[in-house]
């Protein structure tokens, strides 16, 4: 599963007419399958594998139907569709599991004890960001010093903040792992940009050793926990309003309501 080989694939694609749009979404779904790929060939098995991969690593059902539905298409075009697979899963209407706040904690100190910096920052971000995991390359040196990290491209671009305290760790980070520029989380060997497995397997380890269900082990558990937090916030900013609301009413009503 070459590059080469997808780019010919994606040519096909577009002599039959698709859309920019659908061959964007093709490159990205055949990519995401790459990644999962040990050697970057499909033999048989090879998709089952992935898939198992692509669901451990925290995908819906639905975006990993869509991957293979992908690798599928590459499949047949490259002459082996003995390699396609063909079963479809079943759509998951469950929510994710829920992370407590002393989990999160917990992980942290874990984190911390044995001296892993880099998944402790990690769980740290997704915990306290608005920040899609596939957006984490966008948390460069260059943003966190600016104080400013936008993700996202088009209508969807927006900036989100990270707390001083968190940005000041990351910068130190950066230091002593003499990150200068680029993306601040790299894999280890090569130090190129962590993608969304590794990060997944990372905080799995943690929470294996944490003690804490491996299934709460990835940044969209992390980051509901985050939403959690700031709905309740936001709740309680609500309700004060009311409240005040509610005795400066009375308040005027004691003054001036038509019956004294």
């Amino acid at each position: 599963m070459s590059t080469e080989n997808i780019e010919e694939f994606l040519r096909e694609l577009a002599q039959k007419g698709r859309t920019p749009e659908t061959i964007e979404r093709y490159r990205r779904n055949l990519d995401r399958l790459a990644g999962t790929l040990d050697d970057g060939c499909i033999r048989r098995g090879t998709l089952e594998k992935s898939r198992e991969r692509l669901l451990d690593a925290g995908y819906a059902p639905r975006t990993v139907n869509v991957d293979i539905s992908a690798a599928n298409s590459f499949v047949a075009f490259m002459g082996h569709r003995e390699f396609q697979l063909l079963n479809a899963l079943a759509a998951k209407n469950t929510l994710p599991p829920e992370l407590s706040r002393n989990e999160y904690i917990h992980l942290l100190q874990t984190a911390k004890l044995l001296q892993r910096e880099k998944v402790y920052l990690l769980v740290k971000v997704f915990a306290n960001a608005d920040l899609p995991v596939q957006e984490l390359d966008d948390i460069t040196v260059q943003a966190v010093r600016s104080g400013q990290i936008i993700i996202g491209e088009g209508k969807g671009r927006r900036s989100i903040r990270i707390p001083r305290c968190i940005t000041q760790e990351l910068l130190s980070y950066a230091e002593r792992n003499r990150i200068q520029e680029g993306p601040l989380f790299l894999t280890k060997g090569s130090r190129t940009p962590m993608d969304r497995t590794s990060v997944t397997s990372a905080i799995r380890e943690l929470c294996a050793v944490a003690k804490v269900p491996v299934e709460k082990g990835n940044p969209r558990c992390l980051r509901r926990l985050y939403l959690a937090r700031r709905k309740a916030i936001e709740d309680n900013i609500a309700l004060l309003v009311e409240q005040t609301l509610e005795r400066q009413v009375e308040e005027e009503q004691l003054s001036v309501g038509w019956e004294e």
